[in-house]
């Protein structure tokens, strides 16, 4: 069963550093998933063929893999076209991540048609959205799994995060596993996305960005000092 792929109530790390952050480059990602297996991730979210094909030398845990790519006039970066989600499944990705809104596509393609290409190829298809609408529609489009990634990061979701009540209100509805992601900072917030439905919690930036974990702690200590206190 495609539930099976990632244990359930369990803990996925995204282990992703772009090319201006410290940490880019496959073989920090590979050692920064091998950490997380170490602590208990039962998967690893990765970002391009290579890192990819690293990561699944390094550990023997389910990769969800996506491929971030900026096409000129378009908004959307997570494996926008059917040819980037096939580099990524060919790369060894369990689970291909892609884009699940309904902005343009690159290729011209709708959602429906590019998860139907996809299926056809054997692709399983974790499906990024932003609102309940479009969780709705990609499951019915056939997507495998169905995240809330980007929500809060579509100009018409912008809002606090964590959107607990989205994964609630979507694991209320469908039958098909709901992901609880984006802007999860602490454990008791990863907890709370289980007991609102979540099937697993992907974890990113709050594990594998050591440059944003250490500004929380120098501004928190600079408002200190600016108080006096």
């Amino acid at each position: 069963m495609l539930s099976t792929l990632i244990a359930p109530k369990s803990l996925v790390v995204s282990c992703q550093a772009l090319p201006h952050e410290p940490l880019h480059g496959s073989q920090h990602m590979a050692v920064m998933a091998r950490a997380a297996c170490e602590g208990g991730a039962k998967g690893i979210r990765s970002n391009s063929p290579e890192d990819i094909r690293a990561i699944r030398a390094a550990v023997d845990l389910p990769v969800i893999g996506l491929w971030k790519r900026d096409y000129e006039g378009f908004d959307m970066y997570i494996t926008p076209t059917v040819q980037d989600a096939v580099a990524v499944h060919e790369a060894g990705a369990h689970i291909v991540a892609l884009d699940a809104t309904d902005r343009p596509r690159p290729d011209g393609l709708s959602l429906k048609d590019t998860i139907a290409k996809l299926k056809q190829r054997g692709v399983v298809i974790m499906a990024d959205i932003s609102t309940y609408e479009e969780g709705i529609n990609a499951a019915e489009y056939g997507a495998d799994y169905i995240s809330t990634t980007l929500a809060g990061y579509t100009p018409y979701s912008e809002g606090p995060l964590p959107r607990l009540e989205l994964v609630k209100q979507l694991s209320d509805k469908l039958t098909v596993p709901v992901v609880a992601e984006g802007g999860i900072w602490t454990p008791e917030q990863a907890r709370q996305a289980l007991e609102h439905g979540a099937s697993f919690v992907v974890v990113g930036s709050a594990i594998t960005r050591p440059q944003l974990i250490t500004a929380q702690y120098t501004s928190a200590m600079a408002e200190a000092r600016e108080s006096g206190k």
